[in-house]
């Protein structure tokens, strides 16, 4: 499927509360029929570290917030474990609505698709073109590929810094707090989460 963009959405004079206003209007791929509402962004405008989604799950459709369902708890423990205060920290999502299907009463979270990172993007460009954070972290390979305009490999690229184009904060890669759920009743858990806690902790040093 085609998609028209968000480009036509986006405002020129710019702060993060107009972005978010504007992007309630965003017709810019067919996400928005099924979703709640957009879901934009929660943190500081000013903050020199910004992390960055896959897109809003239910509970953030509901809410109208990022990360408040059971990866955001995994995020906020993570984020309190590299002692990276939460109220200094931008959060968004590649995508801004919620893509899913539905199954019974339920709605199953279904992965972005290329046409949508690319038509949602616009937005994501002109956030961090307010915020100006010094770091970018990329939660999952989403995330990865909106910010950085290609495929990532969470593998072989996570907890490093990747140097900026010119002008643009630095970059690092870690999985998707989302990831960690499903080992959370698992001997790897303990690993994992020491891992993301690493990422974010590289990140953090950098950003200061």
């Amino acid at each position: 499927m085609e998609h028209e963009g968000a480009e036509a959405w986006v405002p020129s004079t710019r702060s993060v509360a107009k972005l978010a206003s504007a992007a309630e209007e965003c017709r810019g791929c067919e996400l928005w029929e099924d979703a709640t509402q957009v879901v934009f962004s929660r943190g500081r405008a000013s903050a020199r570290l910004a992390l960055v989604g896959e897109q809003p799950g239910d509970q953030e459709d509901r809410a109208g917030e990022p990360f408040v369902g059971p990866a955001g708890r995994v995020l906020a423990d993570a984020l309190e474990a590299a002692d990276i205060d939460p109220s200094r920290v931008y959060l968004t999502n590649a995508v801004k609505h919620f893509r899913h299907t539905v199954r019974g009463k339920r709605r199953i979270h279904e992965k972005p698709a290329v046409g949508h990172i690319v038509a949602c993007h616009p937005w994501l460009e002109a956030e961090l073109s307010v915020v100006r954070p010094h770091v970018v972290v990329c939660l999952g390979a989403t995330a990865g590929r909106s910010v950085l305009g290609r495929a990532v490999r969470i593998g072989a690229e996570r907890g490093r810094l990747i140097e900026p184009e010119p002008g643009g904060p630095q970059v690092v890669i870690t999985t998707h707090p989302s990831a960690l759920l499903r080992l959370r009743d698992r001997s790897e858990w303990g690993e994992a989460f020491d891992g993301f806690v690493g990422d974010l902790r590289v990140a953090a040093a950098a950003a200061d």
